[in-house]
């Protein structure tokens, strides 16, 4: 098994010595790279189902096996994803400013490649394809930490699209997919200074936090979602809640669903009474303040500390407010700094709440889950920073790109 170091070591290898590779040429590569997953698929889910039976044995939860799982539409998800990236301009070498100074110094600020990000990342398989892509595009090496849980689905799209880059005499070392699932690992991982110029974790809350808590390489903070959703006296009941069904049942298991709902108490009676049975009926079960168990008998009084979690279950969260400011205020306490959205018809309530909930996306009268590479036009993305250094919110092929200057004079001297 190789190591972590050595193979960090071989991707910043490769990204030193590969070649500039022209736009059009990385645009064919990634057409070639979206037809070998589809030509590839039976292969691809033959590997994700032993994964899917591992986690049932090792008892993983619903909607952990549901992060996990592939299917051909999945796949046909990916493959379109790869393609999406391959039609978007390419960043690099892109001139993002210029001017001459006086004496007659010409400056250029142009956009470069990050280096060698490292990912750490749990379950979702998906990841593997869109990190490839985007940092392929964007002239970047990437390193792939996943979980162990999804190991053989990552090590099955790895080979897949680096088996495109050698066989188009690319240097494939770019793409690496680490051997050690190991806990201990991630320690190693993180430390890379000599090889990593970022890291990106990936997933729950808690492992954010330890990567973070260990890393002696940059990272952006990405993923964890505490998701509000602010139900406003004027909102459009009919629509509100038609958008909170959607925000938590479509797919309760990622990072833009829907944890918590804040409703204003002028309409909270009327609306909860329709809007409640409703999620019943996709199996919702709930966590709420005093108030709203006293309405309602099958509610659990929420704790402090679930105030802040992030479910990603089909649990929500319920908690009754007096007013914009009330939920603003609430949502800073508690939020993750994501997604939080406003449902209502008042400019004065809407204007404060997007100028004032200080998230990486605030929404108005949308779905949360509209927070994506994807829904966004970027493709896919490596991630939803929810930071503000050096990127924030979905983060694209911009996203991996830093900048460098350029000065050009004649003979001049200072």
């Amino acid at each position: 098994m190789k190591t972590i170091v050595s193979q960090c070591a071989e991707a910043k290898r490769a990204f030193r010595i590969q070649d500039l590779i022209s736009s059009g040429e990385k645009n064919r590569i990634l057409g070639k790279m979206a037809d070998a997953i589809l030509a590839n698929q039976s292969e691809i889910l033959s590997e994700n189902q032993k994964d899917r039976e591992a986690g049932i044995t090792e008892g993983l939860t619903e909607s952990l096996i549901d992060r996990l799982t592939l299917t051909p539409d999945r796949l046909q998800g990916i493959s379109a994803s790869i393609r999406h990236i391959a039609a978007l301009a390419d960043p690099i070498g892109q001139e993002m400013d210029q001017w001459t100074q006086p004496n007659g110094l010409e400056i250029q600020k142009v956009r470069v490649p990050l280096g060698v990000i490292g990912m750490i990342y749990e379950a979702r398989p998906n990841v593997t394809a869109d990190a490839i892509a985007l940092t392929f595009k964007t002239g970047n090496a990437v390193v792939l930490r996943g979980s162990s849980s999804a190991y053989r689905s990552n090590l099955a799209i790895t080979t897949v699209l680096r088996s495109v880059l050698e066989t188009n005499k690319f240097n494939s070392d770019s793409v690496q997919l680490l051997e050690d699932t190991s806990r201990e690992g991630v320690e190693t991982f993180v430390r890379c200074r000599e090889s990593l110029d970022l890291v990106i974790p990936r997933g729950s809350a808690a492992m954010i936090k330890h990567v973070v808590s260990l890393a002696m390489v940059p990272t952006i903070e990405t993923g964890a979602g505490n998701c509000h959703i602010f139900v406003d006296a004027s909102a459009d009941l009919v629509r509100a809640s038609e958008i909170i069904i959607n925000a938590k049942t479509q797919r309760p298991s990622v990072c833009n669903s829907c944890e918590k709902i804040l409703v204003h108490a002028s309409i909270a009676r009327k609306f909860l009474d329709v809007l409640l049975p409703k999620l019943r009926e996709w199996g919702v079960r709930f966590k709420g303040d005093k108030e709203v168990c006293v309405w309602y008998s099958d509610i659990e009084l929420s704790t402090e500390d679930e105030w802040y979690e992030e479910f990603l279950d089909l649990v929500l969260g319920v908690h009754i407010v007096g007013s914009v400011d009330e939920a603003i205020g609430w949502i800073q306490t508690y939020g993750s700094h994501h997604t939080d959205v406003i449902l209502s018809q008042d400019k004065v309530s809407i204007d404060a709440f997007v100028k004032t909930v200080d998230s990486a996306v605030v929404g108005v009268n949308v779905s949360s889950r509209f927070t994506d590479g994807g829904e966004f036009g970027f493709g896919a993305e490596i991630g939803i920073s929810t930071q503000k250094l050096h990127a924030r919110g979905p983060m694209g092929l911009t996203e991996l790109t830093s900048y460098k200057y350029v000065m050009r004079g004649d003979g001049l001297i200072r």
